[in-house]
């Protein structure tokens, strides 16, 4: 990742783009037609009644109803299920559950979902228009392909969420630019892994963390594990949470304190620590530290600084039984989200149902989902769990 100097005015990126590998052929894929001829030596012999005699008509009777116009179904609307589920022993309390939840992000002033389809998607971050590969957008575009064209900035190569790839640029671009969301301003960057430096689908999550701050009325502690570039750290600081940040990447540490700067909130109580977020909390229970707010944004695979190797699946259940040992008596709330889409946010919701036994408050699980400009459509981009403590009320049992 490379940086502007400090004082100066940000270097220009030349549109000629870097010349990037090739994808490696895996070979042809089956097609669905393949498919369903595997099934050809199934049992095809005519069906039979009651005596034993051939159904002739079998055929023409499944050829007459396939005919048969059929009325679309009703559109059924989903609404969340709250459930408030039997404790697992005389002594917990299990928390009650909500779910399916939806939580939807509208985009502000610096970032917009302009437009998805056939596997891409058109946004705006800031003053640059790009086009990313999204695997969830399996529709087709509304705009017209002149709008795309337009795009100063198109991410090409690796087409997997965590793959290096290059970008491809339409004119000179900055090399970072700046953007703010509430009291945070930060710099953006075209990274290798198709990133621009912030997921703006989490703003939902950052509001919500705020009205948890809001609503505990006294001074947080909170810890924000896998903190990338710090938005999710400097915006509770900024309402008077006292954070400790943890990420493995220098570079990310080093970018979040620059994004610091730039907010004008030097003086706010904030920890930067570049380490292993595995190993910074069990170091944590150890010491007997406590949290009373707990954000964890763990990536699908990635590495720690001294090699460690970190993988969603099989990580996460460790992870969340140490957190729970790390929230405060005093505990208000924390926050889970996974860009692992190969789980279910059902999964998530049990697990942690399971690491939070005994508390009192509400789990919430569900999908964060970016709604696209002046349309109906909404893109899944990740999913999450969090539990809040209730109004007034101390987390007994933390």
């Amino acid at each position: 990742m490379s940086k502007s100097p400090k004082g100066g005015a940000p270097r220009a990126r030349n549109a000629q783009s870097k010349k990037g590998g090739s994808r490696k052929d895996n070979g042809p894929k089956r097609s669905f037609a393949a498919k369903r001829d595997n099934r050809d030596g199934r049992d095809t012999r005519p069906a039979r009644d009651a005596r034993g005699a051939p159904k002739e008509n079998t055929v023409a009777n499944r050829s007459n109803r396939r005919e048969q116009p059929r009325s679309a179904p009703a559109p059924v609307a989903v609404e969340p299920i709250v459930r408030e589920h039997k404790p697992t022993s005389a002594r917990f309390k299990t928390p009650a559950s909500i779910l399916p939840v939806m939580v939807e992000m509208n985009g502000w002033e610096d970032y917009t979902l302009l437009d998805m389809g056939h596997g891409q998607k058109l946004e705006r971050y800031g003053r640059y228009t790009v086009i990313r590969p999204e695997a969830q957008a399996m529709g087709a575009p509304r705009l017209p392909e002149s709008e795309w064209k337009r795009a100063d900035a198109i991410f090409t190569g690796d087409v997997e969420e965590e793959g290096p790839g290059r970008w491809k640029f339409a004119k000179q671009v900055d090399e970072s630019w700046q953007m703010k969301y509430g009291p945070a301003t930060f710099n953006g960057q075209f990274m290798s892994f198709r990133h621009v430096g912030v997921f703006p689908e989490q703003a939902a999550h950052w509001d919500w963390v705020g009205q948890q701050i809001k609503k505990a009325d006294r001074q947080l502690k909170i810890l924000n594990l896998f903190g990338y570039t710090g938005l999710a750290s400097l915006l509770p600081a900024a309402l008077g949470a006292h954070v400790t940040h943890v990420d493995a990447s220098k570079k990310a540490i080093g970018w979040a304190r620059e994004n610091q700067e730039l907010s004008g909130l030097e003086d706010k109580p904030i920890r930067w620590i570049c380490d292993d977020a595995m190993k910074f909390v069990e170091r944590e229970v150890r010491r007997g530290n406590t949290y009373d707010g707990i954000i964890l944004d763990p990536p699908k695979y990635g590495r720690g600084p001294n090699g460690e190797v970190w993988d969603f699946f099989e990580n996460v259940p460790h992870m969340l039984a140490c957190v729970r040992k790390l929230l405060s008596p005093n505990a208000q709330f924390l926050l889970m989200s996974s860009y692992a889409i190969r789980a279910s946010f059902l999964s998530s919701h049990e697990l942690m149902r399971e690491c939070l036994d005994g508390l009192p408050g509400t789990i919430e699980s569900g999908e964060l989902a970016i709604r696209e400009l002046n349309g109906p459509r909404l893109l899944s981009t990740s999913l999450f769990s969090r539990w809040s403590a209730p109004d007034n009320t101390k987390a007994e049992g933390a």
